[in-house]
């Protein structure tokens, strides 16, 4: 195994005027990938990174975006990338933790980021623009090396926060990701052929591995959509005759409510030959919906940020169980355990772990966590789940009190200790609200102090509470529900019971 990188270069040698990255009439080869990355990692040298340092890197899904990933990997630095609808105070705390020693950003986000890196310690960021960037790499010599790594060596560091608490850097290795992206590929036999989906944001493992690096591991192309719109999908699932959609099941929900606001002709010309589901549970009356409107086979997973993500899948070839995450991939081992992290019999609940070559390396200078999260080698998941007699794996429930809102995660700790730094709020849980389009809502019950009140209604200082929060998370994560409770409900040792709430009036 070698550098992640080496995707990327050995490609370019393979299928040098394949067209690698496509954004509407934009066409970017795999030579040209390669080329622009070289200079890239060039500049990135010249401005002092160094093999293991950070590089933040805030950006949408652009042509740019893989530039600069590759560039990062080549020099043997490490990728941080992150959402870039984060808020300068989330991104300020990634850029400490991490110790990130630059920031690359898009021009849309520079002032967040800019933000941030002074609260963070003034570090270096460098905007990049849609037009102005390419064209200065376009007068930087290019630096065709691609540093040597050990298949330990991180090389991207992704944050995630489980349940609870701050997020943490998972530590994806070399090994992880680049094993990880040729087995995807090899599962759906991806060819150079091929036309894959991107609207999974790169900054999310799903996306990165899948739709990113499996897709240049094969020598394919990828049709970008950076902000996911089914309209826009759907014309360009036809227009650059996509063959493997990838998605969340959100996505798949509002395509096919396109196709019932359009008509039968909205899927003419679409030939899809396998679509590909993860993220959450997709219902299965979605599921076989949607294979009956496209004329296509959905392939529902299972994965993790730690887990570089595909561990399980319902895979091409194989054992086909709609509502189930499949058999465990090649490479990845599969159990489920009890309480003690013993085997659990067949059919019974338990909690999934995972071992194996995807598994990361470790949270980012967390020690702790780490041993908490990996025992004897097994990754416990948090998940609970059960396996029939065939070997197929079945989430039974989610990690517990995760909000998963159109694919991304909302961890309810995060935003209840924002909600506890607003005055008058005396007690705050936060949960999931089903909700049609995005498959969960974020929905906040609180408990207010009648004395903070004073004159005011509870309507009127919900709307504040509403507005404090919205200054202080990225907008996927603040509240769209509100209640208001005299008081929440507790258990004997007066832990707040999530179950017992609703946010039904």
């Amino acid at each position: 195994m070698s550098n992640v990188a080496t995707l990327l270069t050995d490609s370019a040698d393979r299928f040098p005027d394949r067209p690698v990255i496509i954004l509407d009439d934009t066409r970017v080869t795999y030579a040209q990938l390669n080329d622009l990355s070289a200079r890239a990692a060039a500049m990135l040298k010249s401005q002092g990174i160094t093999p293991g340092d950070r590089v933040a890197m805030v950006m949408p899904n652009v042509p740019h975006m893989p530039v600069l990933y590759y560039a990062i990997l080549r020099i043997g630095a490490i990728v941080v990338p992150l959402n870039p609808l984060l808020t300068p105070r989330e991104l300020s705390y990634h850029f400490t933790n991490a110790e990130v020693s630059a920031v690359l950003t898009w021009e849309a986000m520079i002032e967040a980021s800019q933000q941030a890196a002074k609260d963070a310690g003034d570090i270096p960021v460098v905007a990049i623009g849609a037009q102005d960037t390419l064209q200065k790499l376009q007068g930087v010599e290019p630096d065709n090396d691609v540093a040597e790594v050990a298949d330990n060596d991180t090389a991207v560091l992704l944050y995630t926060s489980g349940t609870t608490g701050k997020p943490k850097g998972a530590e994806l290795t070399h090994l992880n990701l680049r094993s990880n992206a040729t087995m995807s590929a090899r599962g759906f036999s991806l060819t150079e052929e091929d036309v894959k989906f991107g609207g999974l944001p790169f900054f999310h493992v799903f996306g990165q591995t899948v739709a990113l690096n499996g897709v240049v591991s094969a020598g394919a192309s990828v049709t970008l959509l950076p902000r996911f719109d089914p309209v826009k999908a759907l014309e360009i699932l036809r227009r650059d005759k996509v063959t493997v959609f990838v998605g969340v099941p959100s996505m798949y929900v509002s395509l096919l409510h396109a196709v019932n606001q359009i008509g039968p002709e909205a899927v003419e010309g679409i030939n899809l030959r396998a679509t590909l589901s993860g993220g959450s549970p997709m219902p299965v009356e979605v599921l076989e919906k949607f294979e009956r409107v496209f004329n296509t086979t959905v392939h529902e997973g299972y994965g993790l940020s730690e887990t570089s993500p595909v561990v399980s899948l319902n895979q091409p070839g194989g054992i086909r169980t709609p509502g189930s995450i499949g058999t465990p991939v090649d490479g990845a081992e599969l159990d489920i355990v009890d309480g003690h992290d013993q085997p659990v019999a067949t059919g019974d609940v338990g909690e999934l772990v995972v071992r194996g070559k995807y598994v990361m390396k470790g949270y980012w200078r967390n020690p702790g966590a780490t041993e908490a999260a990996i025992r004897d080698g097994w990754f416990h998941t948090g998940d609970m789940a059960r396996r029939d007699d065939d070997g197929v794996y079945y989430i039974v429930d989610r990690k517990k009190d995760m909000i998963l809102r159109g694919g991304y995660n909302v961890y309810p700790r995060e935003i209840e200790e924002v909600l506890y730094q607003f005055p008058g709020v005396v007690e705050a849980a936060v949960l999931g609200v089903p909700d049609e389009k995005h498959g969960e809502e974020v929905g906040a019950v609180v408990v207010l102090d009648p004395k903070a009140l004073g004159e005011r209604s509870i309507e009127d200082v919900t709307k504040e509470l509403d507005a404090f929060v919205q200054e202080r998370v990225a907008k996927y994560k603040y509240p769209r529900h509100y209640k208001v409770l005299d008081e929440l409900p507790k258990g004997p040792t007066g832990k707040i019971l999530k179950r017992e709430l609703s946010l039904d009036a």
